[in-house]
């Protein structure tokens, strides 16, 4: 096996076992209301749903992978303000309030920042080709914003709509999964997009 090859499935490697770390920690890790707590509950989340999703970055990059990462998880912790900020609101479901979100969250799909970002993190190979030069972190934080645009209307589904059940994580990690490796990805985010609407109707009326 060559180097190249060598260090790529290693890299592969530790993600699998990151993410199954971070799943399994979600699972008895107990969720602190106090900041510290909080967030770090939600970076074990963002670990366990978004990690999967950039394994072919994972496996074309020949920096420093667990540096890359270190970026890519501070946006998402830094993220997780929002909902700590708005705990009284991510703690329950109301139906009108998940109507709503739904129904924004399936517009948003739709939109023509949603595809410009998903370009973005389908295309690892132009990502790092434009940005050779830049430090290994840099890149991971780079990579997490546009992912942040991608995943926006998701995960103001699983933090607004189903406070951020474990069940609807792993679904939309799924979901995530499908739409930034997978080669019909676009296309299934216009098919997230309509059943997200038509969700917002079934659970409004």
């Amino acid at each position: 096996m060559a180097a190249g090859d060598r260090s790529a499935s290693l890299g592969l490697s530790a993600l699998v076992l990151a993410t199954a770390i971070a799943w399994a920690g979600l699972l008895w890790y107990p969720q602190g209301m106090s900041l510290a707590g909080f967030l770090a509950s939600w970076t074990l989340m963002m670990a366990a749903m978004m990690l999967p999703s950039i394994a072919p970055l994972v496996l074309l990059y020949r920096g420093s992978r667990t540096i890359m990462a270190a970026g890519y998880l501070l946006v998402w912790g830094i993220v997780g303000l929002i909902p700590y900020w708005a705990m009284a609101w991510t703690m329950s479901i109301e139906p009108k309030r998940a109507g709503v979100v739904l129904a924004a969250a399936g517009v948003y799909e739709l939109t023509p920042l949603k595809m410009a970002c998903l370009r973005h993190c389908q295309s690892p190979a132009t990502f790092l080709l434009q940005r050779f030069m830049r430090p290994a972190f840099v890149l991971g934080v780079e990579h997490a914003v546009w992912c942040l645009g991608c995943c926006l209307g998701l995960m103001a589904v699983l933090v607004f709509a189903a406070a951020m059940d474990l069940r609807w994580a792993a679904a939309l990690a799924a979901v995530v999964f499908a739409q930034k490796v997978l080669p019909w990805g676009s296309r299934s985010a216009l098919a997230v997009g309509a059943l997200l609407i038509v969700a917002a109707v079934m659970v409004s009326v």
